[in-house]
């Protein structure tokens, strides 16, 4: 039996983490009472005595945990961005290079980003194979749901009294330093990070990220991206799936599915590539479950619904 603590349980994605554990008969989860949440040597005893932790904190509450665990057996898997491009740190997304590998033989391994994950598996495995230059400066532009803005945005969203505003789509991060920034650029080789614009929906869950090129910026066609994706992808949580729905795509395609789908869609002048996936499943709750079973060796995607 695996001993799992989760820190920060309160928080949307440590939520998921737990509901999506709890139904496990090879897990035991430590919890601590609520009036110990809080508690720094509560929280001190139950880091050192699990097998696997997962860490739902902002980053320098994370990088205070992590200090606090003593055992060297220990294993953390870190949801926030504090150790995403750390070399010290796998990151973790089991798909690329020899990531997973990595993962198996690790205690620490970083949760990537929502955002950052659609866009990775995409370009990640066009650099790889020299289909995309890794001078090439790049646009990204994202659609989430509501609910990877955390419990404030959560309930900004459902209240009866909410802005007029909310009911329309919002770009954020105006100022193009995006937290998930850096590790998009880190991760996929690339020297630049690309102009990226997220926005912020009124539907709960889900994700769409979309990298449009020209063929100037493609040292291949169309079909040899498809071929990549097709022999790269091949473990059944991302996978290449031409689909549309009716000549448009829904950012809530995946909701309540720890998938993800990549599409490639245009011509051979100006192409489309694109991921679909719920922000709080491959993009949160169910890519770092999917990294504990990677590291216990098990069937990766054991309590995942795929």
């Amino acid at each position: 039996m695996v001993k799992v603590f989760v820190d920060g349980s309160a928080g949307t994605t440590g939520l998921r983490i737990k509901e999506r554990l709890s139904g496990r008969d090879d897990v035991e989860l430590l919890i601590l009472p609520e009036e110990l949440r809080k508690d720094l040597s509560a929280r001190k005893e139950a880091l050192n005595s699990a097998d696997v932790v997962f860490l739902c904190l902002p980053d320098v509450a994370s990088i205070e945990a992590v200090s606090m665990i003593e055992n060297k057996s220990v294993a953390v898997i870190d949801t926030s961005t504090a150790f995403r491009t750390d070399g010290g740190w796998v990151y973790g997304f089991p798909e690329i290079s020899n990531n997973r590998e990595l993962i198996r033989t690790s205690k620490r391994i970083a949760n990537p980003g929502c955002h950052a994950s659609g866009f990775i598996a995409l370009i990640q495995p066009l650099v790889e194979n020299k289909l995309i230059d890794g001078t090439e400066k790049l646009t990204c532009f994202s659609l989430t749901g509501y609910t990877g803005g955390g419990k404030k945005m959560i309930e900004e969203y459902v209240s009866p009294c909410r802005s007029e505003l909310l009911s329309a789509p919002r770009q954020y991060a105006l100022g193009q330093q995006h937290k998930h920034l850096k590790e998009m650029a880190h991760v996929t080789g690339l020297e630049n990070k690309p102009c990226f614009c997220p926005i912020v929906a009124p539907f709960d869950c889900g994700m769409e990220v979309t990298v449009p090129l020209f063929k100037s910026q493609l040292k291949g066609s169309l079909d040899d991206v498809i071929e990549i994706y097709k022999n790269k992808y091949t473990d059944g949580v991302v996978k290449f799936v031409n689909d549309d729905e009716g000549g448009f795509l829904s950012a809530c395609s995946r909701k309540g599915k720890d998938d993800m789908t990549l599409s490639v869609y245009g011509n051979e002048e100006r192409i489309l590539l694109v991921s679909r996936f719920d922000n709080l499943g491959k993009g949160a709750s169910g890519s770092a479950i999917q990294n504990m079973n990677v590291l216990l060796g098990i069937n990766e995607t054991k309590g995942l619904n795929i």
